[in-house]
């Protein structure tokens, strides 16, 4: 697959070829669910918490007497059935994180970037170097490739961090933490030479 190279002012500066085993392969939507899934779940800080009726302040005396009262026996005010009392079988603390297998994980993001080729929603870019920390330069580019939801990867690139993380349709991820919940969550996808070849290299092969 060959694609058209542009800069920043959307010239064109040349092409690239890329592996039709990563941005060409057929795409597996069902990979979609169960990768960005995990993801997610992964993503939960999992911190809910509620009291039993052991650890509710207070209920330590018995409000009534066993018998003769007419009421039903109880032992505490902080039981379940009680206003302010403890939650029987509430949640707990607990880690929702599971891993996939690495070819489930791989598949999928091959999937997810070919199904933005067949859209024709990936520009490569010859580089992706800000002089300086401008939002506007951004937006500019944006507008430029007319659109507005986009992630942009690159290496390691500090003004184009952060000069994207203040807008709200758009997201810079480093190459190495490219993904399928980012990559099917915005439009389009753009994408320096040097990730491009460095994205293929990784995603080659099982």
């Amino acid at each position: 697959m060959k694609l058209d190279v542009f800069n920043l002012e959307k010239k064109k500066v040349g092409d690239i070829e890329l592996k039709d085993e990563v941005f060409g392969a057929d795409v597996n939507k069902a990979l979609f669910y169960d990768v960005v899934k995990s993801q997610l779940a992964s993503r939960r800080r999992g911190t809910h918490k509620t009291k039993t009726k052991a650890e509710v302040r207070g209920g330590g005396k018995k409000p009534w007497k066993q018998k003769h009262t007419g009421n039903a026996r109880t032992g505490s005010t902080r039981n379940p059935h009680w206003v302010g009392g403890g939650v029987a079988f509430g949640p707990k603390p607990r880690d929702y994180s599971y891993r996939l297998p690495r070819k489930m994980r791989r598949g999928a993001l091959r999937s997810a970037l070919s199904l933005r080729a067949a859209e024709k929603a990936i520009t490569v870019l010859d580089t992706a170097k800000l002089d300086a920390v401008k939002t506007k330069q951004v937006v500019a580019m944006l507008e430029k490739f007319g659109t507005e939801s986009a992630l942009i990867v690159d290496k390691k690139n500090q003004n184009l961090m952060l000069s994207t993380r203040n807008l709200v349709k758009a997201k810079y991820l480093q190459q190495e933490g490219l993904n399928v919940y980012d990559v099917l969550r915005y439009k389009h996808l753009f994408l320096t030479k040097e990730a491009a070849l460095k994205l293929q290299e990784g995603l080659l092969g099982e």
